[in-house]
């Protein structure tokens, strides 16, 4: 059987702050993240089955995608867990939208964090292939799968 990769594009706002850095981006700051996510697997073959014909349904995969990553983080100030005490908390008074991360929030550790939250929901019959996340309009990180097998 043939394998088909389908992907699905997700846009997002986010600010981080990274801890430690020694440039500009030790500040807080926001990005227009893109997320290209791509899934492989066979088409289902069975004329009764309602997604005959298909690896996964377009829709079902925005429903995993929008859920597990972008709801949680769009509009959002990324923060790694052991960020200031004081800047925490202030934030929180304020009820900003704060994600307190285990790792430091670049573009290379939020894609890894993306892919353990996505490779457990996926069907059967699908695999995460890669995942591409657009920091800025000519700025990526890409994770694949055949990269760490």
């Amino acid at each position: 059987m043939s394998k088909i990769r389908l992907t699905r594009l997700f846009t997002f706002e986010a600010a981080h702050a990274l801890q430690n850095y020694k440039g500009g981006c030790r500040n807080i700051h926001g990005h227009s993240y893109r997320l290209e996510v791509t899934i492989i697997g066979t088409p289902i073959v069975n004329e009764m089955h309602p997604n005959d014909g298909m690896v996964m349904d377009f829709k079902d995969l925005k429903k995993i995608v929008q859920e597990t990553i972008i709801d949680p983080i769009d509009h959002a100030l990324l923060l790694r867990e052991d960020a200031p005490s004081e800047l925490v908390e202030a934030l929180r008074h304020l009820n900003h939208k704060l994600v307190l991360t285990p790792f430091q929030p670049t573009c290379e550790n939020m894609l890894l964090d993306f892919k353990q939250r996505l490779h457990p929901l996926l069907p059967q019959q699908a695999e995460l292939h890669s995942l591409k996340l657009w920091e800025t309009e000519k700025s990526f990180a890409e994770w694949y799968a055949a990269d760490n097998v």
